[in-house]
């Protein structure tokens, strides 16, 4: 993560819902507090970061400036708080409203590819 940067976000490149997403973030994100790191590029390595490359397809991450990471609802928690949308993000920690969305992200990774007509043989069979 670079040092002028708040938060960096992994996000699936190959994801047309995530990158519609990410694609909003970065027109917001004027004073350039995220790094997005895409999974999905060629150059990408889950081994210089610690995390395994199927965990990283299978939920959300991002890393803060002290080399933590966060997973799932909380990583959208810090991308909008880092364009500006504190406010959301206090909505989005308010009981029931919070239950709801962590249940909907849950809901949503483990159909994203089923979702985004990305299912192969390995990827969607149960």
């Amino acid at each position: 993560m670079s040092n002028s940067t708040e938060f960096e976000v992994f996000y699936d490149g190959d994801c047309p819902l995530c990158k519609r997403e990410i694609n909003l973030l970065k027109r917001w994100d004027k004073q350039q507090r995220i790094q997005f790191t895409n999974i999905a590029a060629e150059n990408f390595s889950a081994e210089e970061i610690g995390i395994p490359f199927e965990d990283l397809m299978a939920e959300i991450y991002g890393r803060l400036p002290d080399g933590s990471t966060v997973k799932g609802v909380e990583v959208f928690r810090q991308l909008y708080s880092a364009v500006g949308f504190s406010w959301l993000v206090g909505l989005s920690r308010i009981p029931g409203i919070s239950h709801l969305l962590s249940f909907g992200y849950f809901i949503f990774a483990r159909n994203r590819l089923r979702l985004t007509g990305r299912c192969n043989k390995e990827s969607c069979e149960v």
